[in-house]
């Protein structure tokens, strides 16, 4: 049902049909890569957090970024505090593995990463654990209804620049 309801969501784009789905299973960051191809930077991994009240919100980043604690509570001010696969599952109507800001089952805040912002392309889930698109990071903006770009993450720049020098000199 999950991706029957990112399908019907990107539908409204034109995008429907360019879901892509494999036979192996693409969940975690590093699976996703290889059953697309790519390196694993470049898959949009969703991240879900509780959020003010009841609402969670959802943070879309970078396959080998990690949240950066004193960032996140300094960009939304509170403790930035995960869902629990359950809740995951309740707030966006995806299972774990194929959580993606398409689709979701209730209102929730989006926000993107910078450290997607140093690729063409990105790869988000499709609402299942075998599933993903590929997307524009100003794509991606507009399809999720992302309310701003955000800078949350760690560990990633370093190795952004190594990855666009080696890329430009190829």
């Amino acid at each position: 049902m999950s991706l029957e309801s990112v399908k019907a969501h990107l539908g409204k784009y034109g995008r429907d049909k360019d879901i892509l789905e494999f036979d192996t299973t693409s969940a975690t960051v590093d699976q996703a890569a290889e059953a697309i191809g790519v390196i694993p930077a470049k898959i949009a991994k969703t991240l879900s957090f509780r959020g003010e009240g009841e609402k969670a919100l959802l943070v879309v980043a970078a396959g080998d970024a990690r949240i950066d604690n004193k960032k996140f509570r300094h960009t939304f001010g509170m403790k930035a505090r995960m869902l629990s696969a359950e809740e995951v599952l309740d707030h966006t109507g995806h299972v774990v593995g194929g959580v993606c800001p398409f689709g979701l089952s209730k209102e929730m805040n989006i926000f993107l990463d910078t450290s997607l912002q140093r690729f063409e392309m990105v790869y988000p889930a499709c609402g299942s654990k075998n599933s993903a698109i590929e997307l524009t990071c100003e794509e991606l903006y507009q399809y999720a209804g992302a309310k701003q770009w955000v800078d949350v993450t760690k560990d990633w720049n370093g190795e952004a620049r190594e990855q666009t020098a080696a890329t430009t000199e190829n």
